[in-house]
């Protein structure tokens, strides 16, 4: 392999010229195929970490790059004034795996969450004056942007923002007592994920999302879920929210949606479809030719069988973290589901990283004593048992 530019000079490149916003590793990647990416000097990694769940068809995916290749000779961008032929077929698409609705295209899981936000708001004030409180979880995350980071029930991401957005107020996570407290007739709306990622990979149970539900139908509340991490095959089902038996009034997606291109989605019930009228929110790039055609390749790959080998991946890859665990006593806990799993550890999360980077493991750590694993869905028992020997090697050395 061509090596083009050497690590070192592109991250004293990066270090001068780029906002340094991101701590970033000292890892330069260059190339991508399947589960496993390269660095700048060749050495390859497996990828257990896929983009934070955006890569989740494997870098490179071939049926995904063919269709943005024919798109790039064909159209690119138009703007939203006029009709384009993918995005109204990839909208149809998002309806026929989940509920019958709407959708609005943006570049991102912020702005799809910004557009909810607005539609509850918009939704609760033309009801009544005052139906403009909405409700997140303590310990959710929900993006950087004004609006969604007053939904993020996580102080740390506030800090230093303040004023932040007015009238939301967070839940304590998993009390269904403080839940129906906090309800009353000026909520318009909640927001929750399926599971937290970003604090650790917590589940919410189906108990607690059914009240969640009911409270919304008493109080005529909107349940909008965050399924930007979650959506689209990651919990082993396309959607996070199929686990509780229960349908939201919309949802939230992004990450894999393209597999990589910039996208974002707003999907809301039919019902719901006359709150964000022209004029009252917008997106230049949202919905291109060249987004909307990859992520409808997507959900085609989706389509082929992908949900059940995701299960079936899921068993085996908990089995080895089991394993792993009777073996070590080094992980205290395992969750998840599907191939979202985070596993809490007694050692400090930073050595079972250094160590994972050393034995050429991509993986990200939470907090002090979590790590979060998010392969591609389309990991084999070959990428399974190489992981396994990976983590028994890092374990070994944490002894």
């Amino acid at each position: 392999m061509d090596i083009l530019v050497k690590s070192e000079d592109l991250i004293n490149k990066d270090q001068i010229y780029v906002l340094p916003n991101s701590k970033r590793y000292n890892l330069t990647l260059v190339r991508g195929n399947g589960a496993y990416v390269y660095d700048a000097e060749g050495n390859e990694y497996l990828d257990f970490l896929a983009g934070i769940s955006v890569c989740n068809f494997g870098h490179c995916n071939p049926r995904i790059n063919q269709v943005i290749k024919d798109q790039l000779d064909k159209l690119i961008h138009t703007s939203n004034l006029y009709y384009t032929e993918n995005q109204p077929e990839l909208a149809r698409m998002i309806s026929e795996i989940s509920f019958p609705g709407r959708t609005f295209f943006c570049n991102s899981g912020t702005e799809a969450n910004e557009a909810a936000l607005k539609l509850i708001r918009y939704r609760g004030n033309s009801i009544s004056k005052g139906k403009n409180i909405i409700l997140s979880l303590t310990g959710s995350f929900h993006g950087r942007s004004s609006g969604s980071l007053a939904l993020t029930g996580q102080k740390k991401h506030q800090e230093g923002f303040e004023p932040i957005l007015p009238n939301v107020f967070h839940v304590q996570f998993e009390d269904i007592n403080d839940l129906k407290k906090h309800f009353n007739d000026d909520i318009a709306g909640i927001f929750m994920e399926p599971i937290q990622g970003e604090s650790g990979v917590h589940p919410i149970s189906k108990e607690f999302a059914v009240e969640v539900r009911r409270l919304c139908d008493q109080y005529d509340a909107l349940l909008i879920f965050d399924e930007i991490q979650t959506g689209l095959g990651r919990t082993g089902t396309y959607f996070g929210y199929e686990h509780f038996g229960i349908i939201p009034d919309g949802f939230t997606l992004a990450k894999s949606l393209a597999n990589g291109l910039p996208i974002g989605a707003f999907h809301i019930k039919e019902s719901f479809k006359d709150f964000l009228p022209p004029g009252k929110h917008a997106s230049t790039f949202g919905g291109n030719p060249l987004t909307t055609r990859a992520g409808i390749e997507v959900i085609h790959i989706l389509y082929d069988g992908l949900l059940n080998h995701v299960q079936e991946m899921s068993k085996l890859l908990i089995q080895s973290l089991e394993s792993l665990k009777n073996k070590y006593k080094l992980i205290i806990d395992i969750r998840g589901r599907g191939l979202m799993i985070g596993i809490d550890l007694s050692v400090h999360s930073k050595d079972f990283l250094d160590n994972a980077h050393s034995e050429r493991l991509l993986c990200n750590a939470i907090g002090d004593h979590t790590i979060r694993f998010l392969p591609p869905l389309i990991i084999t028992q070959k990428e399974i048992d190489l992981f396994n020997n990976k983590v028994d090697h890092i374990l070994s050395k944490l002894l």
